[in-house]
């Protein structure tokens, strides 16, 4: 696997970021013992607008943006417990085997009516709804909604710099292990999100210390295309359905018609 030059360790030394292009304010280099940094993230919250001053010029330099939630006892990235050199390659993984897998673990676990309209048998990735915006432009336009200050998702949330090649990447460049308790594994998930990003422009946002934001550029806008995105949303992290009201996928579904953003949280 080839891996991009890391800029990051230049920051040690140069904090502004101008020997890699930037103009960064002061902010923190976070990583694990006995290699490079695998983010750096700026240690005033952000607010609207950040994600699109500092985005764009980051991609040119080789790097990311991510909002992470600094809020709680977590206390953000340098808390998390991240483990790089344990992920795999999301590349290694497809998408599809994937889902079907947890689908098959998870469907036929509960009550037959969780995954109605399906059945226990994995129905088949969702088919790719038209572009309903620019996949960047939508992503700036989540960065800032998280950024506000409404958002009960993120409540602290701070501009981060990650070394990947695409954003569906960025959970296994940093080794973030959120849903530990149901993949230790993050890279699988990231097969997932990579197929997301090609069918539903989606970008990774957000991250907090067991929860994903993702904007979506191209979201369901039907009944039937959402029910059949609510599969894989279910076999890709199913307490997003069965740990809230009414806990049954159809119910589900109807929130994901020309929904921006999709959110997930895993206990």
């Amino acid at each position: 696997m080839a891996t991009l030059p890391n800029p990051l360790p230049r920051l040690a030394t140069d904090p502004s970021g101008r020997s890699v292009g930037l103009q960064l304010p002061p902010g923190r280099l976070v990583g694990v013992p006995g290699r490079e940094p695998v983010l750096w993230h700026a240690e005033k919250q952000a607010a609207p607008g950040t994600w699109r001053a500092l985005g764009i010029p980051a991609g040119r330099a080789g790097l990311l943006p991510l909002l992470v939630d600094l809020d709680g006892p977590q206390g953000g990235p340098a808390f998390w417990e991240l483990a790089p050199d344990e992920m795999s390659y999301p590349g290694d993984h497809d998408a599809e085997e994937v889902l079907a897998e947890y689908w098959e673990d998870e469907a036929g676990a509960g009550p037959a009516e969780t995954v109605e309209p399906f059945r226990a048998d994995w129905p088949g990735l969702a088919p790719s709804p038209a572009l309903a915006a620019d996949p960047d432009v939508r992503a700036a336009q989540a960065a800032d909604a998280l950024s506000d200050g409404t958002s009960s998702w993120f409540t602290e949330p701070h501009l981060a710099l990650v070394p990947a090649r695409r954003s569906a990447d960025i959970p296994a460049a940093i080794g973030w292990t959120g849903p530990v308790n149901y993949d230790d594994d993050v890279a699988r998930l990231c097969a997932v999100l990579r197929s997301w990003e090609d069918r539903f422009g989606i970008r990774v946002v957000g991250l907090g210390l067991d929860t994903l934001t993702l904007s979506v550029a191209a979201p369901p806008t039907t009944l039937t295309e959402a029910e059949a995105v609510a599969a894989e949303h279910f076999a890709f992290c199913p307490d997003n359905i069965t740990q809230t009201a009414p806990g049954n996928l159809g119910s589900y579904a109807k929130d994901l018609i020309a929904a921006p953003t999709w959110s997930f949280w895993w206990d």
